[in-house]
């Protein structure tokens, strides 16, 4: 049976699921909330005039996404700060790391130690520009058209740069993960860029609050097989990450 939301309702829930996963487009909103794409970008308009979130091509995205977002923006900070101290465990001088973009990677950033000597490559431009806070950090950028709804670069010629890598981590974020699915996006681009990135790495971190754990999107990225480290904000023996636990995956 299929449940009616009221105007206020939906744009709530909206609120939820684009603080939750980043990015959301209209098809996936409308299943969820079973209206219209019309009733979910009027819905979006309004929002956006109300300064709740950013329009983009076919959805929309979190103000904490964007360039000129503050802390207090940004969707369960405390728990990606914790998210963040555990990933920087993983740094070693020398490392070669591709890194791609988000909330939970820029508190990330921030907690690299200003003497580590690294290389960080990464597709997402924010990502690169929060990099150059730390003084004995090499970074590169691929370049390429930029997407809309990841902000990273995409296209045949960045997947193409990316088959020639071979790097020590990859630390990425994920919009869903399942311990079936495994990692799950709704956007074409991201998927590739992401199955890239994967393809690319000799070990992967995958950065996830908790709520967005049991949770599938509609195009496949990855087996949670194909993840070395999943980090979350709970600890690592709490009984909500059992289903993660026990294959070749790290839970921290």
């Amino acid at each position: 049976m299929s449940i009616a939301f009221l105007k206020d309702e939906r744009k709530q829930l909206i609120i939820k699921q684009i603080n939750l996963h980043t990015r959301v487009n209209l098809t996936d909103l409308a299943n969820a909330l079973n209206v219209s794409e019309d009733t979910i970008r009027r819905d979006i308009n309004d929002l956006s005039d109300e300064g709740k979130l950013i329009k983009i091509r076919g959805g929309a995205m979190s103000k904490a996404y964007h360039h000129s977002s503050q802390i207090q923006e940004t969707y369960a900070h405390t728990n990606k700060k914790i998210i963040a101290e555990k990933t920087a465990t993983l740094l070693r001088d020398g490392m070669l790391i591709l890194m791609g973009g988000g909330t939970t990677i820029r508190e990330f950033i921030k907690l690299i130690p200003a003497d580590l000597r690294a290389t960080f490559i990464t597709v997402n431009p924010l990502t690169a520009v929060e990099l150059l806070d730390k003084p004995n950090l090499e970074i590169i950028m691929i370049g390429g058209q930029i997407s809309r709804y990841s902000q990273m670069s995409v296209g045949g010629e960045v997947y193409q740069r990316l088959s020639e890598l071979r790097v020590d981590l990859c630390i990425m974020g994920t919009n869903a993960i399942d311990a079936k699915e495994g990692l799950s996006d709704s956007d074409w681009e991201t998927v590739q860029a992401k199955k890239a990135m994967i393809r690319a790495a000799q070990k992967v971190a995958v950065l996830c609050i908790s709520e967005k754990m049991n949770s599938v999107m509609r195009m496949k990225i990855a087996d949670l097989e194909q993840v070395d480290y999943l980090i979350t904000e709970l600890p690592a023996d709490s009984p909500q990450l059992a289903p993660y636990q026990g294959g070749k995956t790290i839970v921290l």
